[in-house]
């Protein structure tokens, strides 16, 4: 296995930025391939604004990656973990309802990657890369 890049970044903080963005990339390709098909119950303006709030997630949530990895904050890996958490809720709630289809599957996979991104996150030679 090859060492992270000379950034000065320990070796577990590294893989903690890497899933994250994995998982964050993932939940951006979601977004794109969403039905944006307006009907009775959703007008094209619930759809705008519903794309634009998910796009505004994501970008806070980039930023929280950063924030963590090289600035070397501690909060942003607990808000991240407690998003988690609530993803980790909702998405029993729609594999509960509707089982496993592509969207939850897609779903599943970002959580697994954020959960073992977060691992990397609180454990190892990151544990004292973290300041506040």
């Amino acid at each position: 296995m090859t060492s992270p890049p000379t950034s000065g970044l320990p070796k577990n903080v590294f893989y903690f930025e890497a899933l994250l963005y994995a998982s964050l990339g993932l939940d951006a390709l979601s977004v794109a391939f969403q039905d944006r098909t307006a009907d009775a119950d959703l007008s094209d303006s619930t759809i705008m604004i519903a794309n634009l709030l998910a796009a505004g997630m994501l970008l806070l949530f980039v930023y929280l990656v950063w924030l963590a990895a090289h600035r070397r904050k501690s909060w942003p890996r607990w808000v991240l973990s407690v998003s988690l958490a609530v993803s980790m809720l909702s998405l029993s709630q729609v594999l509960g309802i509707n089982g496993l289809q592509f969207n939850s599957f897609v779903e599943l996979v970002s959580c697994i990657l954020t959960g073992l991104g977060l691992y990397c996150a609180f454990t190892g030679d990151a544990k004292g890369w973290f300041t506040e």
